[in-house]
């Protein structure tokens, strides 16, 4: 019974929220954020902290069918005038934000409140994790706006690939950094085995959605059951690659790809998908997240976590630029992707969480942690903001949305 109240509770206040949020000319993201927060634990406590956590079946639920939607915008024939652009951008921004995080703190972190003996470690896990981009944020608000156009697509495309490359620089950073905390020869079989796991999230996510394809041929003439049997999948996939301890994210969103570019059909699912459910998984899965925020983690290292903002911020939007200017684009893509890509959420938590029972980073991985979850909450708060702004300069937006 308590479940359902609480689910009851979250439904109708988060209706009041997408009701409220256009009217204080805020985001929808940003209105689902607050109140999560202010009913949450952390301020009112109306939901309680027992429900919260257990709770993972629900944003999992959403960010399942989000992974598969963002990688579902790299349609090839969409692309092909923009796939130049694409690379450039995803690689140029990601390997100088994490060129300017590690240099900022190594450069500035003996200054800092951070274990003298563990900074350079330190760095490079904050380095690895500062390449990821939220893929919830920029979606919701590209549907809140009604959004499409190269911006658009290449915005989306992006953050695609922002995941994989993040999960690769992250294990990277944490097999050097751990081996010269403790003074340990590099051992290549740690690298080896991060990329057999991407390798097998890669193929498991293709196996998924070649399967969904065929499937489809035996709904073809009822979408309501195509779109569910899609759904069934979805969920299937995202628990066997957690089970098989795989990347569930990039997994969900190599089906995506895959479904998008064999299925014929798979444009109407979007839709339905689209159409009936979008706005009910935005709300759960803003409104859970911002339920785990913890308000005491702002206050617990604040020149680390306003470090980590700003030099983030900066490697996003100089190494965009460069990336763009690179690829030879627009000068909108030049001026404005860098800081719609400011959002980070999820991938971000998750990659902090997944080293917390790791053997020999007992004393750097609650320091991750506390800086990731606290910059997550400053990112998801001012990141709809930026992105929000960005796709309007791009004049890309549906007018009437506003």
């Amino acid at each position: 019974m308590e479940t359902l109240f609480y689910l009851g509770v979250i439904f109708v206040l988060g209706a009041l929220a997408e009701w409220l949020s256009p009217k204080l000319h805020i985001p929808r993201v940003v209105g689902y954020l607050i109140l999560g927060l202010i009913i949450g634990p952390e301020i009112l406590g109306f939901i309680p902290r027992e429900f919260v956590d257990n709770s993972y079946i629900i944003t999992d639920l959403a960010l399942s069918i989000i992974a598969v939607l963002v990688g579902a915008r790299l349609k090839t024939s969409a692309l092909k005038g923009s796939a130049k652009e694409v690379i450039y951008i995803t690689l140029f921004q990601s390997m100088v934000t994490f060129t300017v995080v590690v240099s900022g703190f190594i450069l500035i972190g003996n200054l800092l409140d951070l274990p003298s003996g563990h900074i350079v470690f330190i760095s490079l896990l904050l380095g690895g994790i500062a390449t990821a981009t939220a893929p919830a944020t920029p979606l919701a608000i590209v549907h809140e706006l009604g959004a499409k156009g190269n911006f658009t697509s290449t915005l989306l495309a992006i953050v695609a690939g922002d995941d994989a490359i993040a999960l690769i620089m992250f294990t990277l950073a944490l097999t050097i950094g751990s081996s010269l905390s403790v003074g340990e020869v590099f051992e290549w079989q740690y690298l080896i085995n991060a990329f057999v796991v991407v390798l097998f999230s890669i193929i498991l996510g293709a196996v998924a959605g070649v399967m969904n394809t065929l499937i489809e041929k035996i709904f073809t003439h009822h979408k309501g059951m195509e779109t569910i049997s899609t759904l069934g999948l979805i969920f299937i996939l995202y628990s066997l690659s957690e089970h098989w301890r795989l990347e569930p994210l990039l997994s969900a969103m190599v089906m995506g790809i895959v479904m998008v570019n064999t299925s014929p059909n798979f444009d109407l699912v979007e839709k339905e998908i689209d159409g009936h459910l979008m706005e009910l998984i935005f709300m759960l899965f803003f409104i859970m997240s911002a339920m785990h925020l913890q308000i005491n983690a702002l206050f617990a290292l604040p020149f680390v976590i306003e470090l980590y903002v700003v030099l983030r911020f900066f490697g996003k939007v100089i190494g965009s630029y460069i990336g763009a200017v690179a690829a030879g684009s627009s000068t909108i893509v030049k001026k404005y992707m860098g800081i719609a890509l400011v959002p980070q959420a999820g991938v971000a938590i998750g990659l902090a969480l997944s080293i917390q029972t790791l053997d020999g980073v007992e004393s750097v991985a609650p320091i991750i942690l506390n800086i990731v979850i606290a910059t997550t909450f400053i990112h998801e708060l001012i990141g709809p903001f930026m992105t929000k702004y960005a796709i309007k300069k791009s004049g890309e937006y549906d007018k009437s949305r506003l």
